[in-house]
């Protein structure tokens, strides 16, 4: 399919792309590389477009894995289970859920594909469990000479470890073979608390909780935590009214009209976050894990988020928050921290550290540069990682000095992908050409 316009979640990027297609199987995706090797053009596969960088933008040949989609197998024996790389991650849940199983740690949102998702680095908060990725024990790839070709930490070992957040640069990923647990279920604790009470605590809420997060409001010392365990049940899901009040009407409707409100007047931010953050109450509740992971994210919004080294924390929201106040930006999307253990995928941004995470959101269409560049300055003081999917200004040289083995996957790079059939914009900055 030609002359088709694609274009990111929030609008951030679109491409044209010579050629889109949908493949129905890995032998497709074969013959559209091959393809596009002998006409001399790049090769990209998108997921849903939930990245806010042009990691996916082609202007060659643009694969869509709409109907990549099936659960190929799902072993219980060996806690394993293979799905196609456009598989949402939403039914990923439910398929696993009929059997009896489940993800251990995801992110906030599964309407991405699972490849999408993963290539890019997504995560959730964990004490003891990272990010999608470091639950990924296989994949099925398709190189830039048109091999279907298998990874894991047993076999193409250093592929696996450089593909595994791989941004679609080693090849495109068609299938992938996760690590699964026996369902279970999460008990969600979401209270308010002062911020200097957080920031004194969280390495013991952190400690004392499997999943801890917390949402800071600028121009406030007000928090909203956020704390899921596991426990034998029985569930207690959120009643239906209160969802639809909470997650639908407040979250969603009112969300937004507050920040339509918050461009038209950014004077009134501060004011309207005291009221936002003040009309917070805490709730206890136990469902099923991805239904406490996942929350639905209607309102469209610009983000920036960093991996920074979990000790620096304290100082960098200090920093943020002393920032915002003297250089009177006016943000009306609440600070997110999260937290990750150490891992050992190359490219990950929790790569041989344990990680705090902290994403600052824009409202769609409201101005965000100056702000955006000020708290990048903080984060890579420190050694700060940003989010592959994520807005960002780093460059090669500087994503060298930050992943001790950023040398080792581009050399894989360089094996499996000499002439750049995967390339674009994005990698060539971030990667080099």
């Amino acid at each position: 399919m030609t002359n088709v316009l694609w274009t990111t979640w929030p609008g951030t990027h679109r491409a044209r792309p010579r050629r889109m297609g949908y493949p129905n199987t890995a032998d497709d995706v074969v013959s559209a590389v091959r393809t596009a090797a002998e006409e001399g053009i790049r090769v990209r596969m998108v997921g849903t477009g939930h990245s806010f960088t042009d990691v996916a933008i082609t202007d060659g040949t643009l694969l869509s894995p709409t109907s990549l989609t099936r659960v190929r197998d799902v072993d219980p024996a060996s806690g394993t289970a293979t799905v196609e790389a456009g598989l949402p991650i939403c039914d990923a849940n439910e398929a696993l859920h009929r059997h009896g199983l489940a993800l251990a740690n995801m992110g906030d949102i599964a309407t991405q594909t699972m490849a999408g998702a993963i290539q890019t680095g997504t995560h959730g908060t964990g004490r003891d469990l990272g990010g999608l990725a470091s639950q990924v024990v296989g994949m099925e790839l398709v190189l830039a000479d048109g091999s279907v070709v298998t990874c894991s930490a047993e076999e193409n070992t250093d592929l696996f470890h450089a593909a595994r957040v791989g941004l679609g640069a080693f090849g495109v990923v068609t299938a992938l073979t996760v690590a699964v647990r026996p369902s279970f279920l999460l008990r969600a604790q979401e209270v308010p608390m002062p911020l200097e009470e957080v920031l004194e605590s969280w390495a013991r809420l952190r400690a004392d909780n499997e999943h801890f997060e917390f949402f800071w409001f600028p121009h406030t010392g007000r928090t909203y935590t956020k704390r899921n365990n596991r426990v034998a049940g029985p569930a207690h899901p959120v009643s239906p009214f209160r969802a639809w009040l909470d997650d639908e009407f407040l979250s969603s409707t009112v969300f937004d009209l507050v920040n339509r409100a918050g461009r038209r007047s950014p004077a009134a931010i501060p004011t309207i976050n005291q009221i936002s953050a003040r009309a917070l109450s805490s709730r206890t509740y136990t469902d099923t894990s991805y239904k406490v992971f996942a929350t639905t994210r209607r309102v469209k919004f610009v983000e920036m988020e960093y991996a920074i080294p979990a000790e620096d924390l304290t100082d960098v929201l200090r920093e943020i928050r002393s920032i915002i106040d003297r250089r009177d930006h006016r943000i009306s999307f609440p600070i997110e921290v999260r937290f990750s253990p150490a891992d050992d995928v190359w490219l990950s941004t929790a790569y041989g550290r344990a990680t705090a995470y902290v994403a600052a959101h824009v409202y769609r269409g409201a101005p965000y540069e100056r702000y955006f560049a000020d708290l990048e300055a903080v984060f890579t003081s420190v050694g700060g990682r940003p989010h592959w999917g994520k807005l960002h200004t780093r460059d090669r040289a500087y994503l060298e000095s930050v992943y001790p083995r950023f040398g080792d996957a581009v050399a894989v790079r360089d094996r499996v992908d000499p002439k750049r059939r995967f390339a674009n914009t994005y990698l060539d900055g971030v990667l080099g050409r």
